[in-house]
């Protein structure tokens, strides 16, 4: 007898093979998925002693088979966690991840005793900045900009899942009647593309498969930052935050750029692995 666990246990050897990948925990979720189950979940772990059914069998296999040619596992779920909330995602949109949750803990700690405040997140994709945000502040107003269709689908989607009383924006960043049109903010954030030429010819292959309109960010990988400081300063309020995620190497280049327009105790913030990973700098009081 076939059961779950050893449908499991072969999906988990068909995976091994993928260069970057944790198999165990992809089967994991590509079995979920195939049985419309939480992996996590007790129940998951009662059904792996159960006899498997050939429809579940043929599915987890068909997922399997997209993970090897590629897709990325999150697209494939169709979900995916940050900073202990699910976010709907798919092809078009940027995916998640650890590295991000970084600019969470960098703006809590900033304004957890705060009230009411203000919040720009600028190239929004599926929103689980300024969603996570939101849900962590008191009384946080959301503003979310993102100028992709595909994106700003699952921007939507998500808005409504986590009940977020969020104003939508679809638009581009760089538009200056766009930003005209903006409220001033005590915090923007954003997590721009920032990804280098050189950068982009060494992708993995998974890595890929997401927009590139979400990972390239010029030449030397600046210009969203140099657009974003440039523009977006002037509807910060007197000492407001500017927080960006940024590529490992790129906190010298973006610090420098922010003390140039004017702002004050510049910082950088590291994630987990010891990388550079948020910089954060406050808008100077009028002289």
């Amino acid at each position: 007898m076939s059961t779950y666990g050893t449908l499991l246990k072969d999906a988990e050897q068909q995976l091994s093979e993928l260069e970057y990948s944790d198999a165990a925990l992809e089967a994991r979720e590509l079995l979920g998925k195939a049985l419309d189950k939480d992996c996590r979940s007790a129940e998951f772990e009662l059904l792996l002693r159960e006899e498997a059914d050939g429809a579940v069998s043929r599915e987890l296999f068909d997922l399997c088979s997209k993970r090897i040619k590629g897709e990325p596992l999150q697209y494939i779920i169709g979900e995916w966690d940050f900073y202990g909330l699910r976010f709907k995602l798919g092809e078009g949109v940027l995916i998640p991840r650890q590295d991000t949750e970084m600019i969470i803990e960098t703006a809590v700690k900033l304004y957890k005793n705060s009230e009411g405040i203000e919040i720009a997140d600028l190239c929004a994709g599926t929103g689980c900045i300024g969603i996570t945000l939101e849900k962590q502040l008191n009384n946080a107003r959301l503003t979310l900009v993102e100028k992709y269709d595909s994106a700003f689908g699952y921007l939507s989607e998500n808005a409504e899942l986590h009940g977020s009383r969020a104003k939508l924006v679809k638009g581009d960043v760089e538009d200056e009647a766009l930003i005209s049109s903006m409220q001033e903010f005590d915090m923007i954030v954003s997590n721009p593309p920032y990804l280098t030429g050189q950068d982009m010819d060494a992708l993995q292959k998974e890595v890929r498969a997401e927009p590139r309109e979400a990972l390239y960010g010029g030449g030397d990988g600046l210009d969203y930052y140099r657009s974003i400081t440039r523009l977006w300063k002037h509807k910060l309020k007197e000492g407001g935050a500017l927080m960006f995620e940024i590529g490992a190497a790129q906190a010298k280049d973006v610090m420098e750029l922010m003390i140039q327009h004017g702002f004050r105790d510049v910082r950088v913030k590291r994630d987990l692995a010891g990388n550079d990973r948020v910089v954060v700098g406050f808008k100077r009081a009028p002289a």
